[in-house]
């Protein structure tokens, strides 16, 4: 954080705050309200929950003469901070009719007011970054929440109309970074922002290995259905052909036919485009068939730390994200890796609620590395760690293949 200036982070804070909004836009208070499974949450509650974090850790912390707007109101927007106190079930998100999402937005705007003097202070500028990362998290979920929403419409609405993107350009042969493995540094480096999962930095051995150059496209996925993929349970770990059978999973999330959901409603599936809305199960399956493996999280970093993560496709703006095929490691989608979501050696827990931030999440849980289309730009980094439970597939998730070599 020695890097930013105030000046710089209340840029990045007013950047965020507005980017939130200017998602929400194209939605009606009905869009904005419902919630779809217990996993997503409604864009209003985004909305209001990240207006929360600033009131509580900042202004009810911070500024002594400080007034919550409604006292009530922290119990219905608090996610999982049990530090916090009493909150509703998280599946009843989707049951707050009021406060409406004109209420929320007057929320918003009130609390960015009170904000203001704060952006300054030196002593909270770790904090006021974490609060801005926090809320590009939320920019994300929102955009997969609403697209898992408006997904249960027969109608197929979208939320942004308009012709849809051009056809990705057909794909190379897929090459290899090969790395001759050894100890390798892993982990935040401790220069700027960093959540407290991304370290201690420390040290991992490597064997050697290739990383694809490239994700795993829609046509080669429609190959792996084409020759069985999904009726092959030599293909799958236990648990996952166990949720195949279970779910009747036939094919990735959002497809039918030839077509995809997006957020501009049913489109027309290209097949350059790299596959997304895979759960683990299903890139591990797709691995195997491939005659490779999904990478560890030590070694997708290794490659990943000579690229730009601010390069390929991420979010700039308010407008639909979609996979497009850009070169690098960063963007299009999450990589799975075949890493257990784990404390790195040395890893302490953070002192009052923030503490809850990530440790409290790290059992049962695969690491995902990278960034997608619906990622910030800027947000993510070498060392970022995503994660999810192997199931699940509502976010931007795809496949970069990896392989031993001199084996």
């Amino acid at each position: 954080m020695d890097s930013v200036t105030p000046s710089d982070l209340a840029g990045r804070f007013r950047a965020t705050r507005a980017l939130t909004e200017a998602l929400v836009a194209p939605l009606s208070d009905a869009d904005a309200t419902i919630q779809s499974m217990e996993d997503a949450s409604p864009a209003k509650w985004h909305l209001a929950h990240t207006t929360w974090f600033w009131e509580t850790f900042l202004l009810r912390d911070h500024v002594p003469a400080y007034c919550l707007l409604r006292e009530d109101w922290p119990f219905l927007f608090n996610s999982y901070y049990e530090t916090e106190g009493a909150r509703i079930d998280r599946f009843s998100r989707g049951l707050l009719s009021r406060p409406t999402l004109a209420d929320v937005l007057e929320w918003r705007a009130a609390v960015d007011d009170a904000m203001t003097p704060l952006l300054g202070d030196p002593a909270l500028a770790d904090l006021i970054a974490l609060g801005i990362a926090h809320e590009q998290q939320h920019i994300e979920l929102l955009l997969t929440d609403i697209k898992h929403a408006l997904f249960q419409n027969p109608l197929g609405p979208a939320m942004w109309d308009g012709a849809p993107p051009p056809a990705a350009a057909a794909p190379a042969p897929m090459g290899w970074h090969e790395h001759p493995g050894g100890i390798a540094a892993a982990g935040h480096d401790g220069n700027g922002f960093s959540f407290d999962n991304e370290g201690p930095r420390h040290r991992v051995l490597i064997e050697p290995f290739a990383l694809a150059d490239r994700l795993v496209t829609n046509g080669e996925w429609d190959a792996f259905i084409a020759d069985g993929g999904y009726n092959d349970a030599r293909l799958w770990l236990a648990d996952g052909w166990a949720w195949v059978q279970r779910e009747k999973i036939a094919a990735p999330l959002y497809w039918r036919e030839g077509d995809h959901f997006t957020h501009q409603g049913w489109q027309a599936r290209d097949a350059h485009a790299p596959v997304t809305h895979i759960s683990h199960f299903e890139a591990d399956a797709y691995a195997t068939w491939a005659g490779a493996r999904l990478p560890t999280e030590f070694e997708w970093e290794a490659i990943a730390a000579a690229q730009d993560p601010a390069g390929g496709n991420q979010l700039d703006g308010a407008a639909p994200p979609l996979p497009n095929g850009q070169a690098g490691l960063f963007g299009d989608c999450w990589q799975f890796t075949r890493s257990a979501y784990l404390p790195y050696p040395g890893f302490r827990v953070a002192e009052g609620a923030v503490g809850e931030y990530n440790g409290k999440f790290m059992s049962g849980q695969v690491v995902l590395r990278g960034a997608s289309c619906a990622t910030v730009r800027g947000h993510s980094r070498a060392s970022y760690r995503n994660f999810f439970y192997p199931h699940q597939r509502w976010q931007f998730t795809g496949l970069r293949l990896a392989k031993d070599i001199g084996a």
